[in-house]
């Protein structure tokens, strides 16, 4: 075992190609009916795939079927911005460290410059989806039951149909966990905030004619202003 740890060592010496940036630096050793073989673990957050290679075959060295994972796992882009890196390094540090943190579904939608947006190349895991999808009907006021929409499934599912969708019940409890867990988090800042808060409320009369008075609390975090609303209350007729 321990030759063959000496020679897998000065192989890698020899693995100079960026695309080694989007596998696990030192790959397991494994034995295939007699055979041996590298086996190279994939970073992807949500991928649990490796790629083999035998080590008694003049392509030992070969990089084309990880470079053809990396393609189907991450996107040709991030491929292409590996490769055009200026070390392996840069590729594994930057690219994909920065990929894999900035990739999440909290980041996808980054703002550079005056209102530009970037997109991530990576295709949305299941829990992205749901997670994406609870941010849009939340901000945008949206039925949960939008998802439905033949045009929406249409834009979603084109080219890729197995593109998955969550259902309007998924979504309504997910929601609600939302709800809870921002509810805590706020409720947790206001709690230990060292500073002064402020608190104002406001009076409405909505178009049924029902009044409504809203209870919201002003404060300073981190040099930016944060308004959170607290409660949301109905003004009983006199």
């Amino acid at each position: 075992m321990i030759s063959v740890l000496i020679i897998s060592e000065r192989i890698m010496k020899d693995w100079i190609s960026l695309v080694y940036a989007f596998f696990n630096p030192t790959p397991c050793i494994v034995t295939i009916e007699g055979r041996l073989a590298h086996e190279f673990m994939c970073l992807g957050k949500s991928c649990k795939a490796t790629v083999r290679r035998y080590l008694n075959k003049k392509d030992a060295r070969s990089t084309g079927n990880m470079r053809k994972h990396v393609r189907a796992c991450w996107g040709k882009d991030i491929l292409v911005a590996a490769d055009n890196a200026k070390d392996a390094n840069e590729a594994r540090v930057k690219i994909v460290g920065g990929f894999l943190r900035n990739g999440s579904i909290t980041a996808l939608f980054e703002p550079k410059g005056k209102g530009q947006v970037t997109y991530s190349h990576r295709q949305h895991t299941r829990a992205e989806t749901r997670a994406e999808i609870v941010k849009w009907v939340a901000e945008s006021l949206c039925p949960f039951e939008i998802v439905k929409d033949q045009g929406f499934q249409s834009l979603m599912k084109t080219g890729r149909p197995e593109y998955y969708l969550p259902l309007p019940n998924t979504i309504s409890r997910d929601v609600r966990v939302v709800f809870v867990r921002t509810h805590e988090r706020i409720a947790k800042m206001i709690k230990e905030y060292a500073g002064k808060l402020n608190f104002t409320m406001d009076g409405w009369t909505a178009t049924n004619h029902r009044a409504f008075i809203a209870f919201l609390v002003h404060l300073e975090h981190n040099g930016v202003l944060l308004t959170f609303p607290l409660d949301i209350i109905g003004v009983p007729k006199v």
